[in-house]
């Protein structure tokens, strides 16, 4: 498939059946489909199904009275940029958050704590290919990450605002490159938060990463999948709240 600008039709875009008007505003946006159909059958009241294509599941209901999606973004970040800029692009979509799961790199930080991605760091070329010359710094909103800072105060768990790295390779095993990130403040790795914040700088939207840590890199501890998502719930919390934020 070519890459590049489509106009968004009836019957939707390369990637998103979804019509115009089909998603808010607000979109949640997990990775797996799964779990996107599970935030809106328990999580969004009234959620109908939007789109489905290649199994990439959205709905739109409503949270609190408030229009809101959930879409998922599927793994790695050419999928997260390929969903993300078809929503700001082409649906009018103006924040999302992405709720997923990551590894923890130091010791301070446990799995079933939450991190916030304060920034995003990558071992991707996405970050020099937007303007030439220069090395974006991949940061999120800093209005929705001031109000999910201010909801982690109310949260139940361990919550941790900083730095994340957002990789290319899932089976990433280099103990040296973690030790220099965690030197420098990186708080856990995964793959999809860089791809968001340079969408969102680019088509100007506003976007935030919420990860709640399911595994450790260190100690190789890791939560079940029936424990990933009892503790997903708590970031789900953070993340609407960030989301319907007026600050």
């Amino acid at each position: 498939m070519t890459p590049g600008p489509v106009p968004t039709s009836v019957a939707g875009t390369p990637h998103i059946a979804a019509r115009p008007g089909d998603f808010a505003p607000l979109v949640l946006m997990p990775g797996d489909p799964r779990r996107a159909r599970r935030i809106a059958e328990t999580f969004l009241q009234g959620a109908r199904q939007v789109t489905d294509v290649r199994g990439i599941l959205g709905y739109t209901g409503t949270h609190q009275g408030v229009p809101m999606s959930v879409l998922a973004s599927g793994m790695g970040i050419p999928s997260m940029t390929i969903y993300a800029t078809e929503l700001f692009r082409h649906y009018d979509v103006r924040r999302i958050v992405r709720v997923g799961t990551a590894g923890a790199i130091p010791a301070a930080v446990s799995v079933r704590d939450v991190v916030i991605a304060s920034a995003a760091h990558t071992d991707s070329s996405l970050s020099r290919v937007l303007v030439d010359g220069v090395t974006l710094s991949l940061a999120p909103s800093y209005r929705l990450l001031r109000a999910a800072a201010d909801a982690a105060d109310l949260a139940s768990t361990a919550v941790h605002i900083g730095a994340v790295l957002s990789s290319d390779h899932f089976y990433l095993d280099r103990p040296a490159l973690f030790d220099a990130l965690e030197r420098r403040g990186t708080l856990a790795v995964e793959m999809e938060a860089a791809g968001l914040y340079a969408v969102a700088c680019a088509e100007g939207g506003e976007a935030l990463a919420v990860l709640t840590v399911s595994d450790h890199v260190r100690t190789g501890d890791v939560l079940t999948a029936e424990e990933r998502e009892t503790d997903f719930d708590r970031t789900l919390r953070i993340a609407a709240t960030a989301l319907l934020t007026d600050g």
